[in-house]
């Protein structure tokens, strides 16, 4: 399961974004993770909540943004959307890396990022003796 190291990732980079700017409280991230990079949404989500329970991070919430796959065809020069091979039994459909215009193989474009958009945060309040 590689979503929990990419999560544990992302919270090793926001942790020390936090250690930098002890002023600054993280309520939201967004991330861009590409349809090819086979990462389950639902997981990642669920391993960064367990992973930032009683951390400063706790409460932030992972929003995730899914980049559709591109490809393009050295052959015939399609650009575009991948052919998919919809009869699987899996349930969701899987990129066949065939060109839909010629048939024959093509390289993805767009679709394996797995990148930080945004981070939002608010100042702490300081502390009041």
């Amino acid at each position: 399961m590689h979503e929990f190291s990419i999560a544990a990732s992302l919270v090793e980079k926001l942790s020390e974004f936090g250690r930098e700017n002890p002023d600054k409280k993280i309520h939201e991230i967004r991330l861009a993770i590409g349809e090819l990079s086979h990462v389950e949404h639902e997981q990642l989500r669920f391993c960064y909540d367990s992973i930032t329970k009683e951390t400063p991070l706790e409460g932030s919430i992972l929003k995730i943004d899914k980049t559709e796959a591109l490809v393009e065809c050295p052959h015939c020069s399609y650009r575009g959307r991948p052919k998919y091979w919809d009869d699987i039994l899996a349930g969701a459909p899987v990129v066949t890396f065939q060109c839909p215009a010629c048939g024959k193989t093509v390289g993805e474009t767009q679709g394996k990022e797995c990148e930080i958009k945004s981070i939002k945060f608010s100042q702490n309040e300081p502390i009041l003796n």
